[in-house]
């Protein structure tokens, strides 16, 4: 039997969304038709429904980095989205659901400054 996966989307994951949509709106009424923003969503649609299908697709983050990045959560999952974006979820549930939340979307350098990685 497969799980069911419940994708819910913290409130800054939700707020980048809804701000990728307005620009790429805009980006459609001018005629824009593949943009790094649109790559962007595209990449995004397709790692949820990967994760949809498989709710351990993701890279898990080790739990020292975890407690680093100071986030309210005990398992921690990374995948890399298009252009060195990243987004970040946790898992919760039975083994007969799965409820996936998504907690940030943000760019490699938010994403490094999070956990602490310099540049080398």
């Amino acid at each position: 039997m497969k799980k069911q996966v419940d994708i819910i989307f913290s409130k800054e994951a939700e707020k980048e969304i809804k701000s990728l949509n307005r620009i790429i709106e805009i980006e459609k009424k001018k005629g824009i038709i593949n943009s790094k923003n649109q790559q962007l969503l595209k990449s995004i649609k397709n790692k949820l429904e990967l994760i949809e299908n498989d709710p351990d697709y993701g890279d898990p983050v080790p739990k020292n980095l975890i407690k680093k990045a100071k986030l309210p959560v005990t398992n921690l999952w990374v995948v890399d989205l298009t252009n060195y974006w990243r987004m970040l979820y946790t898992l919760k549930g039975t083994k007969i659901e799965v409820i996936c939340f998504v907690l940030r979307i943000f760019d490699h350098n938010s994403y490094n400054k999070m956990f602490g990685y310099k540049k080398k």
